[in-house]
This record gives structure tokens, C-alpha cells and sequence, in this order.
């Protein structure tokens, strides 16, 4: 190596240890910056938490083992009322909606079909921090919040209690919401009118099928259903008044109970079994061994494959059976009795949940007459040839002329309830009892609200000679019906009943437009979930 080479060698070293040097002193430097920011940090937030005073009025919950019983009292949402005034409650609700201001967070906090306007604020009370964390919870969280009642002077028009509002002075988490939700409730209970006309979001049906769980905590559906359960126990209380027992029947059946083809078939150890389609062959055993007068409460299955507003292929069906003295329109006038105290019991009894239903879906007040209107199937032909329409006498009717049939009574008679009797005897099933004076037309009946079949029923054939004929001309197994037939060989009292559909009757009282609005988790020919 030259001399020279040896100098370019020994200057290139030195200008790489320099470079080195350079870049381990701003390595240095940004190490230290690093941790002087740390240090800050820490301090900060050793200082934010010295700060914060309220830090232990607020905060996630351990999850909920039932560690400890506690003897505190919660207070409903529906109960917040001006009486209860400058009063520290604990209330645990949902949280509806939440929207923070400068110092302060507004949270409506929700419990079933009421809801409440809360506030947090920074004060003597509440710190930034508790502020920041209130209005942060995730929409839909469950809170547990202790808080004053205090008056309003405005009335707070978007919530149920309108005339307190709650001062949170303690907010913790018991469950909290996940941060994006299937569906937003207000969406889901907004209506459609109002979505078209200004451009807002609305919720279709299959969204709120799928997502059935949160759709079932908007007020509308929490009314729905509120009222679902009120029909039952009027229907209960009033048949149990008049003398009826309650009765329970198989589900799981050996041969088809309306003798159709609309059955779901089940496998059955070695062999097949069938879905009931009706409680009727058991409700009429139930009569033939002397209960007299009975009515049960139920799921029902029909395999049709209809995908229209009005059809399920599982529901819940309210039947009725009795023995009667000496004619069938004894019955008529039980069931219709019946149907009568259920509207004036939900009348007078859910209000709340009619206003509430009618703010999403409008319709008008349901009316009925006492006594119900009862009209001859041939008069109901005679309203709807004069209104243009052309149908044989002993034609059944069309949905399309039902609903035209009740449009016509509506403006006749100014009722939604009427019952239609003596139809013709070919469009009736096998163990319906033949008009003494007309063998075109029969002893049976449809109960109609706002022009849509809610009852079928009739007298039923109560003599085995006679079934056995009728079973015959319908084409029917007589194997299969064998213990049917048997049960009246040994002394049966002239009886008849019909069987009404739960969902259907909810859906026309509140004047709603899809049976699936009124069942809790529909079942139809494209739904088997949730």
C-alpha cells in the first residue's frame, strides 16, 4: 500500500467513526426526549388521577357471579314522576343514547317502553373524567346510576317521563354494548311516512328478523307484545269466568288432524309421526268425556308454503270446545262474548301500548257491537254480487273478497268484528255437522276483524255413522282416524268450538299490516332462525 493509499484509508475512517458518532449522539438525544416524555406522561397522569376525586363514582363493574346480595333498591324508569323530586335513587337502564357538550353529557337512559333524560356535569359531583367516561358508554350498555330527581321546567317532549330529569351522581357498567349495532332503534322504530319524506333511515323486516333481539327492545315491539300477553290472559280469565277448563294436547299426533295434506311429517322411532295441525280431535275427546266446556292454548303447525302477510306455518293458537243444550249458536255467542270482553279489556287496560304502536303504524280505533253482528253466508254473497263481484253460492270466499266483504259491513254496520255463519258444507272439512234444512250449507262459521278470517269453527258431527260417511266422502283413511271415530260410540254431547289465531288477532287489533310484527320469532316457509 502507497503512502497515499494509507492516508485515504486512515481519513476514511475517521469520517465513518464521525458519522457513528453523530448518529449514536441523536440516537441519545432522541432516548432521552423519549423518556422525558414518559416522565411527563406519568406525571401527568399520576396528577390526572390525583385530580380526578370522582374516580371511584364511575367505572366498568366485575362481571355479575353474584358475589354479594345488596339491599339496595332500584327504582323503575316508569315510576320517575315529579312526587319523587330531589330524591337519590339507583336505577339500572340501558343507555339510548348519549351526546356530550362542552362540561357536561346528556344520556337517555331507557327500560323497556319508558325512558328518562339524564345528566352529568362537572361539579362538586362529577370530574372531567366521569364526564368523559359517561359519554363514552357504548349505546345499548346496561348502567347501574345513582342519581336526584330533580323537576323540569320544560317538558322533555322526546322522552316518556316528560317531567323529571335524573342528576347522575354515580354511573357504573354492568354490561356493555359492543360499539357498532346491527340496527339503530330509532331507525327501527321510525315511521316509514316520515323515512320516505325526509330522506331517513328505516329498518326492512328481514333485518330486524335477523337481528330479532334488539329489535325486540324498541318501545314499539315492547308494546306489541305487552298486549300479546294481554289477549292471552283476558282470553284465560274470561273462558275460566264462564266455566272452562283448560287443557293441555299432543303435539306429536299419529294421523293428520284436518285430514289435509299440510302437515310436517316427523320421524318417530320406526316410524312416522305428524305435527298437529289443530288441538280439534283431542278438544272434542276432552267433551265426549264430560269437561263439558274447554279451551287450551297452543302451538299449531301448518305446512303451507304461503309467504303472504298473514300465514305462519308455526302459531299459537286459542281453541275452543263446549257442549251445548240445544243449538250450535250458543257456542257462537260464547266465543264472541269472549272476543268481546278481550277487546274491551285491551281497550280499557293497554292504552299506553295502543298510543305507543299507533305513533309507528297509525290506524283507527278498533270498533265491535254488542251484541257482535252475525250474518248469513248468503247474505254476505248478496253485499258482494251488489258490489260487482260474480261468485257461485256455494263458492268459499277470496282473501281479496273478504277484505272487500269487511269494507262493506264496516260502512253498513260500523263494526271491525262480525261473524259470517252457514257456509257452504263442500268448502268445510269432514266433521262438520250439515244444515238440517239445506244439505248445500252447514252449521259452521268465521269470525272476521277488519275484514280478515281470525276464527273458523262449527258444530261438529257428534254421531260415528255420520262421520264415518262424511270421512268417506272427503276421501279420508278411516284406519287413521280410527280412535277419532271411536270416541263417539259411547255417548257424545251435541258440541262445537273453533280455533282462533293469537298473532293474526294482535296484528288486526293494532291494525298492523304483517302477521310477523306480532310473532315473537316468526316461522314461515323462508324462516327457520333465530
Amino acid at each position: 500500500m502507497t503512502k497515499d493509499e494509507v492516508k485515504g484509508a486512515a481519513e476514511a475512517e475517521q469520517a465513518q467513526s464521525k458519522k457513528g458518532l453523530k448518529k449514536q449522539q441523536k440516537e441519545a438525544e432522541k432516548a432521552a426526549k423519549k423518556a422525558e416524555k414518559q416522565a411527563k406522561l406519568a406525571t401527568e397522569q399520576q396528577g390526572t388521577e390525583e385530580d380526578d376525586f370522582a374516580k371511584d363514582r364511575y367505572g366498568m363493574l366485575p362481571m355479575f357471579q353474584s358475589q354479594e346480595k345488596l339491599e339496595r333498591v332500584l327504582v323503575r324508569v316508569q315510576d320517575l314522576t315529579p312526587e319523587k323530586a330531589d330524591q337519590l335513587i339507583w336505577l339500572r337502564a340501558r343507555v339510548h343514547t348519549s351526546r356530550a357538550k362542552g362540561k357536561q353529557c346528556f344520556l337517555v337512559l331507557r327500560q323497556q317502553q319508558f325512558n328518562v333524560q339524564a345528566l352529568v356535569a362537572v361539579g362538586d359531583r362529577a370530574s372531567k373524567q366521569m364526564v368523559k367516561f359517561a359519554a363514552n358508554i357504548t349505546k345499548e350498555s346496561i348502567v347501574d346510576v345513582e342519581a336526584s330527581v330533580r323537576k323540569v321546567e320544560q317538558k322533555i317532549e322526546s322522552c316518556s317521563q316528560q317531567d323529571v330529569e335524573l342528576h347522575i351522581e354515580r354511573i357504573f357498567v354492568v354490561s356493555q354494548a359492543e360499539p357498532r349495532l346491527p340496527l339503530q332503534l330509532d331507525d327501527a322504530v321510525r315511521p316509514d311516512t316520515e323515512g320516505e319524506e325526509e330522506g331517513r333511515a328505516t329498518v326492512n323486516q328481514d333485518t330486524r328478523l335477523d337481528n330479532r333481539v334488539i329489535d325486540l327492545r324498541t318501545t314499539t315491539s315492547q308494546a306489541v307484545f305487552r298486549l300479546q300477553s294481554g289477549v292471552c290472559q283476558l282470553f284465560r280469565d274470561t273462558l275460566t269466568n264462564k266455566g272452562f277448563v283448560e287443557i293441555q294436547t299432543p303435539k306429536i299426533i299419529s294421523a293428520a288432524s284436518e285430514g289435509g295434506a299440510n302437515v310436517f311429517t316427523v320421524s318417530y322411532f320406526k316410524t312416522s309421526a305428524y305435527l298437529a295441525q289443530s288441538p280439534q280431535l283431542y278438544k272434542q275427546m276432552c267433551i265426549c268425556a264430560d269437561f263439558e266446556k274447554v279451551f287450551c292454548v297452543g302451538p299449531v303447525f301448518r305446512a303451507e308454503d304461503s309467504n303472504t302477510h298473514r300465514h305462519l306455518t308455526e302459531f299459537v293458537g286459542l281453541d275452543i270446545e263446549m257442549a251445548f243444550n240445544y243449538h250450535y249458536h250458543e257456542v257462537i255467542d260464547s266465543i264472541t262474548d269472549t272476543m268481546v270482553q278481550i277487546f274491551k279489556g285491551l281497550r280499557d287496560n293497554f292504552q299506553t301500548e295502543i298510543q305507543t304502536v299507533n305513533k309507528q303504524f297509525p290506524s283507527e280505533p278498533f270498533k265491535f257491537l254488542e251484541p257482535t253482528l252475525r250474518l248469513e253466508y248468503t247474505e254476505g254473497v248478496a253485499m258482494l254480487r251488489e258490489a260487482g263481484v260474480e261468485m257461485g253460492d256455494e263458492e268459499d270466499l277470496s282473501t281479496p273478497n273478504e277484505k272487500l266483504l269487511g269494507r262493506l259491513v264496516k260502512e253498513k254496520y260500523d263494526t271491525d268484528f262480525y261473524v259470517l255463519d252457514k257456509y257452504p258444507l263442500a268448502v268445510r272439512p269432514f266433521y262438520t255437522m250439515p244444515d238440517p234444512n239445506n244439505m248445500k250449507y252447514s252449521n259452521s262459521y268465521d269470525m272476521f276483524m277488519r275484514g280478515e278470517e281470525i276464527l273458523s269453527g262449527a258444530q261438529r258431527v257428534h254421531d260415528p255413522q255420520l262421520l264415518t260417511e262424511r270421512a268417506m266422502h272427503h276421501q279420508i283413511d278411516l284406519e287413521k282416524i280410527k280412535s277419532y271415530i271411536d270416541s263417539f260410540r259411547f255417548g257424545a254431547p251435541p258440541h262445537g268450538g273453533g280455533g282462533i289465531g293469537l298473532e293474526r288477532v294482535c296484528m288486526l287489533y293494532l291494525g298492523l299490516h304483517n302477521v310477523r310484527q306480532t310473532s315473537m320469532f316468526p316461522r314461515d316457509p323462508k324462516r327457520l332462525t333465530p
